[in-house]
């Protein structure tokens, strides 16, 4: 599935095909076969992959990004509001570097969301946080 993000704003769109016509039943069944086997080929290639790359994962990672996250949300927001008090006008230097922090905490929090995905999906296993 895809997603569009505008702003803080996201629609999901389906790009799966899904056919119409269901005048042939065997031919819809072979259809849908052959598309179990191609989701599970996806699903095994990215078991495989993003767990090698990954490595374990337990709570304590999600909470390490987490705690990222925040930081970077409250850098943003921090920023916002010390520019705000001091004038009305911001520069382009000023702009920037507001885009730039809240680039940061988006891009954590869609790291974040990623990461929980490939949990909940299977792709990756979640232990219980490991001490040391």
């Amino acid at each position: 599935m895809s997603s569009v993000r505008s702003s803080s704003y996201r629609r999901t769109v389906s790009d799966h095909f899904e056919p119409q016509d269901e005048s042939d039943p065997a031919a819809h069944r072979r259809l849908r076969g052959l598309l179990e086997q191609i989701d599970y080929t996806a699903f095994a290639s990215n078991r495989e992959v993003v767990a090698q790359m990954l490595g374990p994962v337990d709570v304590a990672k999600f909470q390490r990004l987490a705690l990222a996250a925040a930081h970077a949300r409250a850098a943003w927001v921090g920023e916002g509001l010390a520019l705000a008090g001091r004038s009305h006008l911001l520069t382009p230097e000023q702009t920037s570097r507001l885009g730039q922090l809240r680039a940061t905490f988006e891009e954590l929090t869609e790291v974040y969301e990623a990461m929980r995905r490939m949990v909940e999906r299977g792709y990756l296993h979640c232990g219980p946080a490991v001490d040391g």
